[in-house]
Formats: C-alpha cells, structure tokens, sequence
C-alpha cells in the first residue's frame, strides 16, 4: 500500500523527478563530490519541472550561505584544530585517562570521555575521530583491545561530535527549518550526553564479558591523588569549553560569538605555553578551511533543491502516501527513524538535514511531534549513519588512521550501534527527553 502511494506520487511528478534522481545517483555512484551531485540534480530538475525560474538558483546560491549563523562552523572547526596544535586536547586526555583509571577498564571509559570533551568544542565527528584516534588507538591495542575494536570505540565515541552540543548538524538544521541554534544547543544537550553514556556503558559491559584490558580496581586515595594532578597540569584547558556552554547556555553569547571567544582563547593559551608558533599557523587555517570547503558548498546547493521539492509538492505528497497506509503515530515515527538512519548510511549529515528535513517535518507535524524532539531525533538518528556501512564516515577516518578493514571494525561496532538506537527510540517516544531543559516554551 505504501509502495503504491509513493509510486503514484512518483508518477504524478514523472520525468521531472525521475530524471534529476537519477543524475544524482550516477554522479554519486562515480565518485564525483556530493555538492557537484546535488547541483546538478537542482538545475535537473529546475529545467525539467519548471515549477521555478532557473534564475532562483544564483539567487538561493548566495541567500543560502548568507546567514550570521553559518559563520559559527569555521570558527568551531578552527576551534578543534587549535586545540590539537595546542596540545590542549592532550590535557583533556590526562583528566579524562584519570577520573576512570580507579576500575578496569578505565583507558576505554576514558577514551569515550575524551571524544565527548572533544566534541563539545569541535562540533565534528570526524576531526574529533583523527584527533582522538591519533592519541588513543595504539594504546588501547597496548592495554588489551583487539585492534578493530579500539578502532570502532573510538569511531562510535566520535559519533557525539554532532550529537553533544556545540554541533555542526544543529546550526545546518536551524537554518533550514529557521529555529534558534542556540535553542537547539540547549535541547541538544540531555539526548546527546545520553548517547556519550550508552556508548560508555557498552564499552563497560563489553570489556567485562571479554576481559579485554587488565588492571584491578584503585583505592579511592590513589585515584583521588591522581586526579587532583590531572586537574592541577591541565585545569586551563577546560576554560575554552566552559567558555562556549557558559556563553551559550547563558545567553550572553550567540554560538557565532561563542565560537569567536573559543578560538581567540585558544589561539591566546598556546602562545602563553609555548606550544604555538606563528608559522603554525598557514597549516593550521588551511586544514580548518579545507573542512569547511567540504561543507558549505553542500549546504550552498541544497538549498535551491530543497526549495524545487517544495514547490514540486513533494513533502506534502510523501505526508499523504505515508499517512493513508497509516496514521498510528508510533509506526510513522518508526518510518522516519528508518528512512533516516538508512539515508545515513549512504550520504554524509549535511546533504541529509538539508533535504530530508524538509520532507520529513510536515510528517512530524502531521503525528503532533513538536519541532525540537523532531530535530534532535534526526540529528541522532543521521548520527548513528557515522558507524554504519557503506559510508559510514568515521569508520573509514580510523580505517585510514590504522589501516584496519572498515568491514571488521563495522562488525566490532554492532553493539554500540545497538545501544545508539535506543537512546534514538527513547528521544522519538519521549518528548520530555529533548525539552526539558527548555522549560515550558516546548514541554
């Protein structure tokens, strides 16, 4: 039945469609760039449907990256770079290595820590697996864990880099759907360090069935000790994070704002520690910009195909082929996760949120879902897509690192691409789990 719906749909719209999809799947299919696809398959379909002027292309070109928020991406990418360069995120490593070492088990614990720190300053999955990868990798193998392993927990502990706020995904995605970044952040935070502690706990539970790293239990005096000499030689590293959750948080400053300060900070504390020079620096922008490169364009281009859909009335179609199959609000939340988590596995967070938001958000209307669950649902659910075959992205950035298959380290992240749907399930069923920190405005 619902096979039917969506074919009639799809041949209501005909060649217009048919056509554009196409162009998109083979310039996908030949490894042509993302942004390259999506335009094509924009003015495809401009020129076929001709439900808008061709002109609106140049036009959404310029509007769609024209906008104050976009601004706060390069600067948290420039953001975790200087943390690297800075060996800031070394420190994160001693404090997070030193609040888990008391049981066994703890370099694990403290790797999935480490990503999330590194995560709510980057806001990117993939730097934060190279840079956390770099550091952690051979010294899990050297504690115990089989290499495909210590390769999937860091690429699952990675997924939070658009999970734990500040986020990349969040600032694309209130773009698109127009709601407040900051606001976003806010609702972020309870379904993302949910992730952190599900990925941690099946790390837990998976190096007590397998014995994995050795080492007994530290008494509270050592591990008291230990921790208070993390905290006393990398203390100031926290500033720059403290700085962007107080400032957000607090509404003193926009994320733009936030991102400016963390940077500058940044920037500041590794000239006072000698560990940044200025000929670091062409290297240092280049690669910031290079990431940045990869995004924007993608973000430039979907834009003037999202707005084609719409006017083509694809949303509101998919909306009345789904609902007359059923209207069980359960179930179609159900279809949503699915649809989301499958596009994930295909094509990165970006090209997604820019085209299937759009699509999908009058189906989250249609079921009553308001639209900050309906935006951290996604978000979560793309997020699972970073340790899933065939593009799952931080698979192939740790694979790159070690030189392991990503087939074995995909096999090795089954469990903690179990445990991330859970949380998935539990934000898409539990308004409250998204809301709550929003108060009575969406609880």
């Amino acid at each position: 039945m619902l096979w039917q719906n969506l074919q009639d749909q799809a041949v209501e719209l005909g060649w217009s469609f048919y056509g554009p999809v196409l162009v998109f799947v083979l310039f996908c299919a030949l490894g042509i760039p993302v942004w390259a696809a999506i335009g094509a398959c924009a003015v495809a379909m401009l020129v076929l449907s001709d439900v808008l002027p061709l002109s609106l292309l140049g036009e959404s070109l310029f509007d769609g990256i024209d906008a104050f928020a976009l601004t706060a991406i390069p600067l948290f990418i420039l953001t975790g770079d200087a943390l690297v360069r800075t060996g800031l995120s070394r420190k994160f490593m001693d404090v997070a290595e030193a609040l888990t070492c008391w049981a066994k088990g703890g370099f694990g614990s403290a790797t999935v820590l480490v990503c999330g720190m590194f995560s709510a300053i980057s806001g990117s999955d993939a730097a934060g697996a190279a840079a956390v990868g770099r550091m952690t990798i051979n010294r899990l193998v050297e504690s115990g864990y089989p290499r495909p392993y210590a390769c999937a927990l860091v690429a699952a502990g990675a997924c939070t880099g658009i999970l734990i706020p500040p986020s990349i995904a969040y600032i694309v995605i209130g773009l698109v759907l127009g709601i407040s970044a900051s606001t976003l952040f806010q609702a972020a935070l309870i379904p993302g360090i949910l992730v952190l502690l599900s990925i941690l706990v099946t790390n837990i539970v998976m190096n007590r069935r397998y014995a994995y790293e050795g080492g007994g239990m530290m008494s509270l005096g050592e591990w008291s000790s230990n921790l208070v000499q993390a905290l006393k030689g990398g203390w100031y590293a926290f500033l720059v994070p403290g700085i962007i959750f107080y400032g957000i948080f607090s509404g003193r400053l926009t994320p733009t704002e936030a991102g400016a300060t963390a940077v500058t900070v940044t920037i500041i504390m590794g000239f006072v520690l000698g560990t940044l020079r200025l000929s670091d620096f062409p290297s240092m922008l280049l690669g910031s910009a290079k990431v940045n490169g990869v995004i924007l364009p993608i973000i430039a281009f979907s834009l003037p195909l999202a707005q084609t859909l719409a006017a083509m009335g694809v949303p509101q179609g998919f909306v009345f082929a789904v609902t007359t199959l059923t209207d069980n609000p359960y179930l179609l939340i159900l279809l949503m996760i699915f649809i989301l988590i499958a596009a994930g596995c295909v094509m990165e967070t970006t090209p997604n949120i820019v085209i299937l938001a759009p699509i999908l958000k009058p189906l989250a209307d249609e079921i009553g879902m308001n639209e900050i669950q309906f935006c951290i649902m996604m978000i979560t659910s793309l997020g699972v897509g970073f340790i899933t075959p065939p593009l799952g992205l931080n698979l192939f950035v740790v694979s790159g690192l070690t030189g392991e298959s990503i087939l074995k380290i995909a096999a090795r992240a089954v469990p903690f691409v179990f445990f991330m749907l859970l949380v998935v399930l539990l934000i898409a069923y539990i308004p409250s789990v998204s809301t709550f920190l929003l108060g009575d405005i969406y609880g």
